[in-house]
């Protein structure tokens, strides 16, 4: 059995369980999205816990091309807030997991994912797209053990050391996009989120004082460069997530509708991911037109819950793609941002492909004939007046 595993709490007491439970040899596969861990240190405690086999691919620069940039290019934000960062590496896991499984002609797939949360919706639709005859076994939905203080408990009888403790039991997520943080005292919404749950970004209190200003270029919708530097994909993730972590950008507090039906509290740092949102949303805002721009909201919305849902691998998400990468031919130029104490201001934008016509719009003269507006004015009113009179003749005004 291949097991999908990070060397967090969950699946490394999961390792032994299959063990006992299922009498398998378990293959323990790690993805490297940039979650920032000694692999190295990820692949022994795998060893130790009781895998016959590690397995570490490095997906970092599949992860920003294929994924992130495409859905940064939709603009999908859930619920106006989460930008997505878990939702978004699961389908990619459940890719190579699929891969990996084959590799070792494994008979079936695991997860660490809980029965109430959204990630084994992600995982098990993941593995459906690429071989729905794999068998996927989600021991949290077979097991006893009820909760994290139990799964602790059961690490420590199998020597098993994780970092989650009864004084900090914050399940955590991270990648080259955010870092989640649930449990814990953020389960309870009255609660404002303590200081000690945030582990990447600093603090907008005390981030620099004085702003910093960074042009950022695109490409067709794709961040391309950084203050004049070209850059590939990864290398400008990583740049953008240092200067969001210096200047406390990107973190939020949510009570998110989950897929299962129930509401939780999460708490995301997105520090690069919302520096290249505004980016990107700066430089749309000249070059698509009012409906594109409109229809591209639409779009966002639907993306964002197929995202959320699991659907990556969707006919409906590949569809709206088609959408996302024609809209997204004109949106390239330059993007010059302020970040300053945890916000991220666009200030100016620069595009060959620019809709924005200094002539027509400036206050001093230019082109436009206001005489025009008149008649404009005239027929775009003209249902409301047609109504006002039907409604005057039927003596409801």
């Amino acid at each position: 059995m291949v097991l999908a595993y990070s060397g967090g709490l969950d699946t490394s007491i999961i390792i032994p369980w299959l063990k006992e439970h299922y009498g398998v040899e378990v293959v323990a596969f790690c993805a490297d999205l940039g979650q920032g861990e000694d692999l190295d240190q990820v692949r022994q405690k795998a060893l130790a816990s009781g895998a016959k086999d590690v397995v570490i691919k490095d997906l970092r620069q599949e992860f920003v091309a294929d994924y992130l940039f495409p859905m940064l290019k939709s603009q999908a934000v859930y619920e106006h807030v989460y930008l997505l960062g878990t939702a978004i590496a699961r389908p990619l896991i459940a890719k190579y997991l699929v891969e990996v499984a084959h590799e070792y002609q494994a008979s079936a797939v695991a997860h660490g994912a809980t029965g109430k949360g959204n990630d084994q919706v992600r995982f098990e639709l993941g593995v459906m797209a690429w071989d729905p005859a794999l068998k996927v076994i989600a021991p949290w939905r077979e097991w006893d053990i009820t909760g994290r203080v139990e799964a602790m408990e059961y690490a420590r009888r199998h020597n098993i050391p994780v970092t989650a403790t009864k004084e900090s039991p914050y399940s955590r997520d991270q990648n080259l996009w955010h870092i989640s943080h649930e449990g814990g005292v953020l389960e309870n919404p009255a609660v404002p989120t303590p200081q000690d749950v945030y582990t990447w970004t600093k603090s907008p209190v005390e981030a620099p004082d004085a702003p910093q200003w960074v042009t950022i270029a695109f490409d067709q919708g794709v961040p391309a460069g950084l203050d004049g530097e070209p850059l590939e994909g990864l290398a400008l993730m990583n740049a953008v997530n240092e200067l969001g972590v210096r200047h406390g950008i990107g973190r939020v507090t949510m009570v998110e509708n989950r897929l299962v039906g129930m509401k939780s509290r999460g708490v995301y740092e997105t520090p690069g991911g919302t520096i290249l949102y505004a980016a990107h949303q700066g430089l749309t805002s000249i070059t698509w037109d009012r409906e594109t721009a409109l229809f591209a909201q639409t779009v966002a919305l639907r993306m964002a819950r197929l995202i959320y849902d699991g659907q990556w691998f969707s006919a409906l998400r590949e569809a709206l793609m088609g959408f996302v990468n024609e809209a997204n031919r004109v949106v390239s130029g330059n993007v010059t941002l302020m970040l300053y104490k945890g916000s991220v201001t666009v200030h100016a934008a620069v595009s060959p492909f620019s809709l924005y016509s200094e002539d027509l719009a400036t206050f001093d003269g230019g082109q436009y004939d206001h005489h025009d507006a008149e008649g404009f004015i005239h027929l775009f009113g003209l249902p409301l007046a047609v109504r006002q009179r039907v409604m005057r003749r039927g003596g409801r005004h």
